[in-house]
């Protein structure tokens, strides 16, 4: 098992940026289970893919519409993944969820899960 604790979120306003981390209790020796990543939920839809990395390759894959304004980042050495985000705008208000699990050609597949942290973007 491992444990995904998320941080970082709040209430910014229109504009402002906001980085995100995910610190996993421990790299999983799961097979398969090599990429960490984000997901977020906005309120009355459903959760949808943000970024996702591998640990050991620079293997990245974004939502195409969030290409520019997001980076996804890593540090190995602490186990924990970190999401920048810049320009943020009220439609990126939503909780944001770290995931373990895997790579898929344009997004990922969550096997583990944080319990989110809420990101709220004001006009």
């Amino acid at each position: 098992q491992v444990q995904l604790v998320e941080s970082g979120g709040g209430l910014v306003q229109a504009g402002d940026s906001l980085r995100l981390a995910c610190a996993a209790s421990r790299r999983t020796f799961t097979p398969g289970i090599d990429a960490m990543g984000w997901f977020r939920q906005a309120p009355g839809k459903e959760r949808e893919f943000v970024a996702a990395i591998r640990w050991n390759v620079d293997n990245i894959n974004y939502a195409d519409s969030l290409k520019g304004r997001f980076t996804i980042s890593r540090d190995n050495a602490k186990n924990t993944v970190y999401l920048q985000m810049n320009s943020l705008k009220p439609e990126d208000t939503a909780v944001y969820y770290c995931a373990a699990g895997w790579l898929t050609a344009r997004a990922m597949s969550g096997y583990f899960w944080g319990q989110g942290t809420q990101v709220t973007v004001s006009s």
